[in-house]
Parts: C-alpha cells; structure tokens; sequence
C-alpha cells in the first residue's frame, strides 16, 4: 500500500517529485547568455572603444591637414603665376581673395601679405570642428617654399608638413 501511494504521488505530483530529487529538466534545458558572459562582453566592447575611437579621431584630424596643405600649395601656384606675368606678388591682378573656406569647410586660407613686390605669406587656420586638432592649429607657406606650423599655444611644430 505504501509502494502505491508512493507512485500516486509521483503521478499526481511529477514536478513536486522532480524538485525533491534534484532533478530540474525544464532548467537544464534552457539555452542562451548568463549576466555574466554578456557583462563579459560588454566590458571588452567598452575597452575595445575607449581604445579605438580616440585613434579614430586622430587620424581623421591628421587626415585633414592634406587638405590645408593643397590648399595652400593651390594659392601658392596661383601667385607665382602672376608674379611670372607682373614680376610682383602685390600686383592687383594678383591679390588673392582673402579669406577664403576650403571646400570641406575645415580651414581658412588667408593671404596674410602680398603687400611687398617681392614676399607674400599664405596661411591656413583650423575652424570647425578641425580646430579640435592643437597640434597643427595653423599652417604657413610663404614665397621662399617655407612651410610652418604652430599648434594652438603658438608653438612651432615639423611634423604637420609631414604627414
């Protein structure tokens, strides 16, 4: 009679039965992501990130600088033509219109003075959302090709013609 009732209640009860013996089938067969692995993850994600968007963000503003650099070189060819025509940089053909946004809109070109026959100096400046980069915040060229560089506390620098 014992036996019996024993096995009425495993009839009655299967799930009762189950969780006093340890057993949990239901669980054990759940697939998917515990807190803790995706905690994992997200972790790794995060420092992943942390690494890669500043570099990103630094090779797009030394990207950039390409563009002042032809800008520049543009002016330059501009005024050495004229100046092979008129045999002067401040000739009013000559004078450039300053200043002047780049294509992108990443710099300012401006001639700082063809006021001389024989000088004129070209500079561009970072505006925009450019201006974020200190290390090369204006670039100059002038009519004996020399090219400068000052970072955002006026402080030469070389490695802003040399990409």
């Amino acid at each position: 009679m014992k036996n019996f009732m024993l096995s009425l209640i495993q009839v009655a009860e299967p799930k009762r039965f189950y969780m006093r013996a340890g057993h949990f089938p239901a669980l054990r067969q759940a697939a998917g992501f515990t807190l803790i692995e995706l905690m994992i993850t997200v972790a790794i994600v995060g420092i992943l990130a942390s690494i890669a968007i500043p570099s990103y963000r630094s090779y797009v503003l030394k990207s950039r600088r390409a563009e002042a650099m032809t800008e520049l070189t543009k002016a330059q060819t501009t005024i050495e033509r004229c100046y092979g025509v008129y045999f002067a940089y401040n000739n009013a053909a000559c004078v450039p219109a300053s200043p002047v946004t780049t294509p992108t809109g990443f710099y300012t070109i401006t001639a700082l003075s063809p006021s001389s026959a024989t000088t004129y100096t070209f500079t561009a400046t970072a505006v925009g959302s450019q201006a974020a980069d200190t290390t090369c915040a204006t670039m100059t060229i002038d009519q004996a090709n020399q090219k400068t560089a000052l970072d955002s506390s006026a402080t030469a620098q070389t490695i802003c013609w040399n990409p």
